[in-house]
């Protein structure tokens, strides 16, 4: 099939090469001419594990290209995807639609025959309603329909869960739409990916509810983690011990400094304000966000507590800046609060990250920004781990305590255990587990 990518950031490039592996042909459009020439010469700009490669191999078989050029390829495509950015909105927290209106309407004046148009951006319930109603009021005599058709990825495995997803979620209010959109994820439903079709509204938000829910569990085990320290209990045991069972699932019970990234701050905080549009305020989730953003912080403040209380003066090495592994994403990243945090305090910082120095250099100001951890820890009074990168997993503990000024291992997501680092002379601290046991 003709497919069109509209936005090249990282749901569209993403997206699109893997439907272009899958056979498609896809031209992946930006109005951003400096990234798309970037593509054109094989620059990728953003980093996903096994993406260049893709992008390569898809470009060179002649499936994929990249384009400013809206209106011949939208003309020319059976299927046009809308994957654009929906930050949140200044002042209201609302997700920001004015990229995706704006497609829309680019869409409506160029769309030829018919065409299935489709929202990837994570967008709040009705907005298929309102693209629907703008193509028809750009162009009425456009033959359309609009389907949502949300993703589910997760930066670091982006490619494997495109093709092996869990499920794929098609959101239609046109029967017209079902067979193009069997077509279009035809490899997947071959090898029985289950096709989910929904009404539009409903596929919208089964997309907030994954990924409120998702953070919720996060912030249970976070709250989880500080009543551990409390009472004296393992809060990797306690998952462990709650995981086991079927009905709650093991993954995402990791205690550490919060959630961040580009979904779940945003999209959390969206389906918030839509409740309350509607009336039906959400709680649990309103909670949820406040938790989050406090926590924080208080992961800055659990740094200075490890380092005796008074940090004035003081040099704190940071590994990790992105929120996640094998990602360069800086957005609200828990990296930030904590560095800010520890500025706050009178510390001077010193960074590290294998893959987010340089957009860590875009949101984080006066610290200092080290070639790798070592170079980082040199001089420092304490050595925090906030992204638990695999580097930083097999640290030279011995090589450390004789760079560094104090042998201070903060350690805030619980890749070491007390023991390992305890005999090196560290004094150690992690989340959610006694200061006399820290087994795993």
């Amino acid at each position: 099939m003709r497919i069109t990518m509209i936005g090249s950031g990282y749901v569209g490039l993403v997206s699109g090469v893997c439907f272009a592996d899958f056979g498609h042909d896809v031209i992946c459009v930006d109005k951003d001419a400096n990234k798309i020439d970037a593509l054109q010469r094989g620059e990728i700009p953003i980093f996903e594990p096994g993406l260049e490669q893709l992008v390569a191999d898809n470009v060179r078989a002649g499936r994929l290209s990249f384009t400013t050029d809206v209106e011949t390829s939208v003309a020319a495509s059976d299927v046009v995807f809308i994957a654009v950015g929906t930050p949140s909105r200044r002042g209201d927290g609302h997700a920001d639609l004015s990229y995706v209106y704006a497609a829309a309407r680019e869409i409506a004046e160029h769309v030829k025959d018919f065409t299935v148009i489709v929202t990837k951006s994570t967008v709040p319930v009705g907005t298929g309603d309102e693209v629907e109603r703008i193509v028809r009021e750009t162009n009425p005599s456009a033959d359309v329909a609009v389907v949502s058709n949300p993703e589910f990825l997760r930066e670091g495995a982006a490619i494997e869960d495109f093709k092996r997803p869990d499920r794929i979620v098609i959101g239609l209010n046109d029967e017209r739409a079902r067979g193009v959109m069997t077509e279009v994820y035809r490899p997947l439903y071959l090898n029985q990916a289950p096709l989910l079709f929904t009404s539009r509204r409903t596929s919208e938000l089964i997309k907030y509810a994954a990924n409120a829910f998702l953070a919720m569990k996060i912030t249970f085990i976070n709250e989880m983690a500080d009543l551990c320290e409390k009472v004296g209990a393992n809060v990797q045991e306690v998952s462990r011990g709650i995981g086991l069972d079927g009905r709650i699932g093991s993954k995402f019970l990791h205690a550490g400094p919060g959630y961040g990234g580009s979904c779940f701050p945003k999209d959390t905080l969206a389906l918030a304000k839509t409740a309350q549009d509607y009336d039906s305020p959400v709680r649990l989730i309103e909670t949820t966000v406040s938790i989050n953003d406090n926590r924080k912080r208080a992961m800055g403040r659990k740094v200075v507590t490890a380092m005796g209380g008074d940090i004035r003066g003081k040099s704190v090495a940071v590994l990790g800046l992105t929120f996640k592994p094998n990602t360069d994403d800086m957005r609200d990243s828990p990296a930030i609060s904590i560095i800010q945090t520890l500025q706050d305090a009178g510390a001077t910082v010193t960074g590290y990250d294998p893959e987010g120095m340089e957009n860590a250099r875009q949101v984080i100001d006066n610290i200092a920004y080290a070639e790798d951890a070592y170079s980082a820890a040199r001089g420092a009074d304490a050595l925090v781990i906030v992204t638990e990168w695999n580097q930083f997993r097999a640290l030279d503990f011995a090589r450390l305590k004789s760079i560094m000024k104090a042998p201070v291992l903060v350690d805030l997501r619980n890749i070491y255990r007390r023991d390992e680092v305890a005999k090196h002379g560290f004094a150690y601290t992690s989340v959610g587990r006694p200061s006399s046991d820290d087994t795993l």
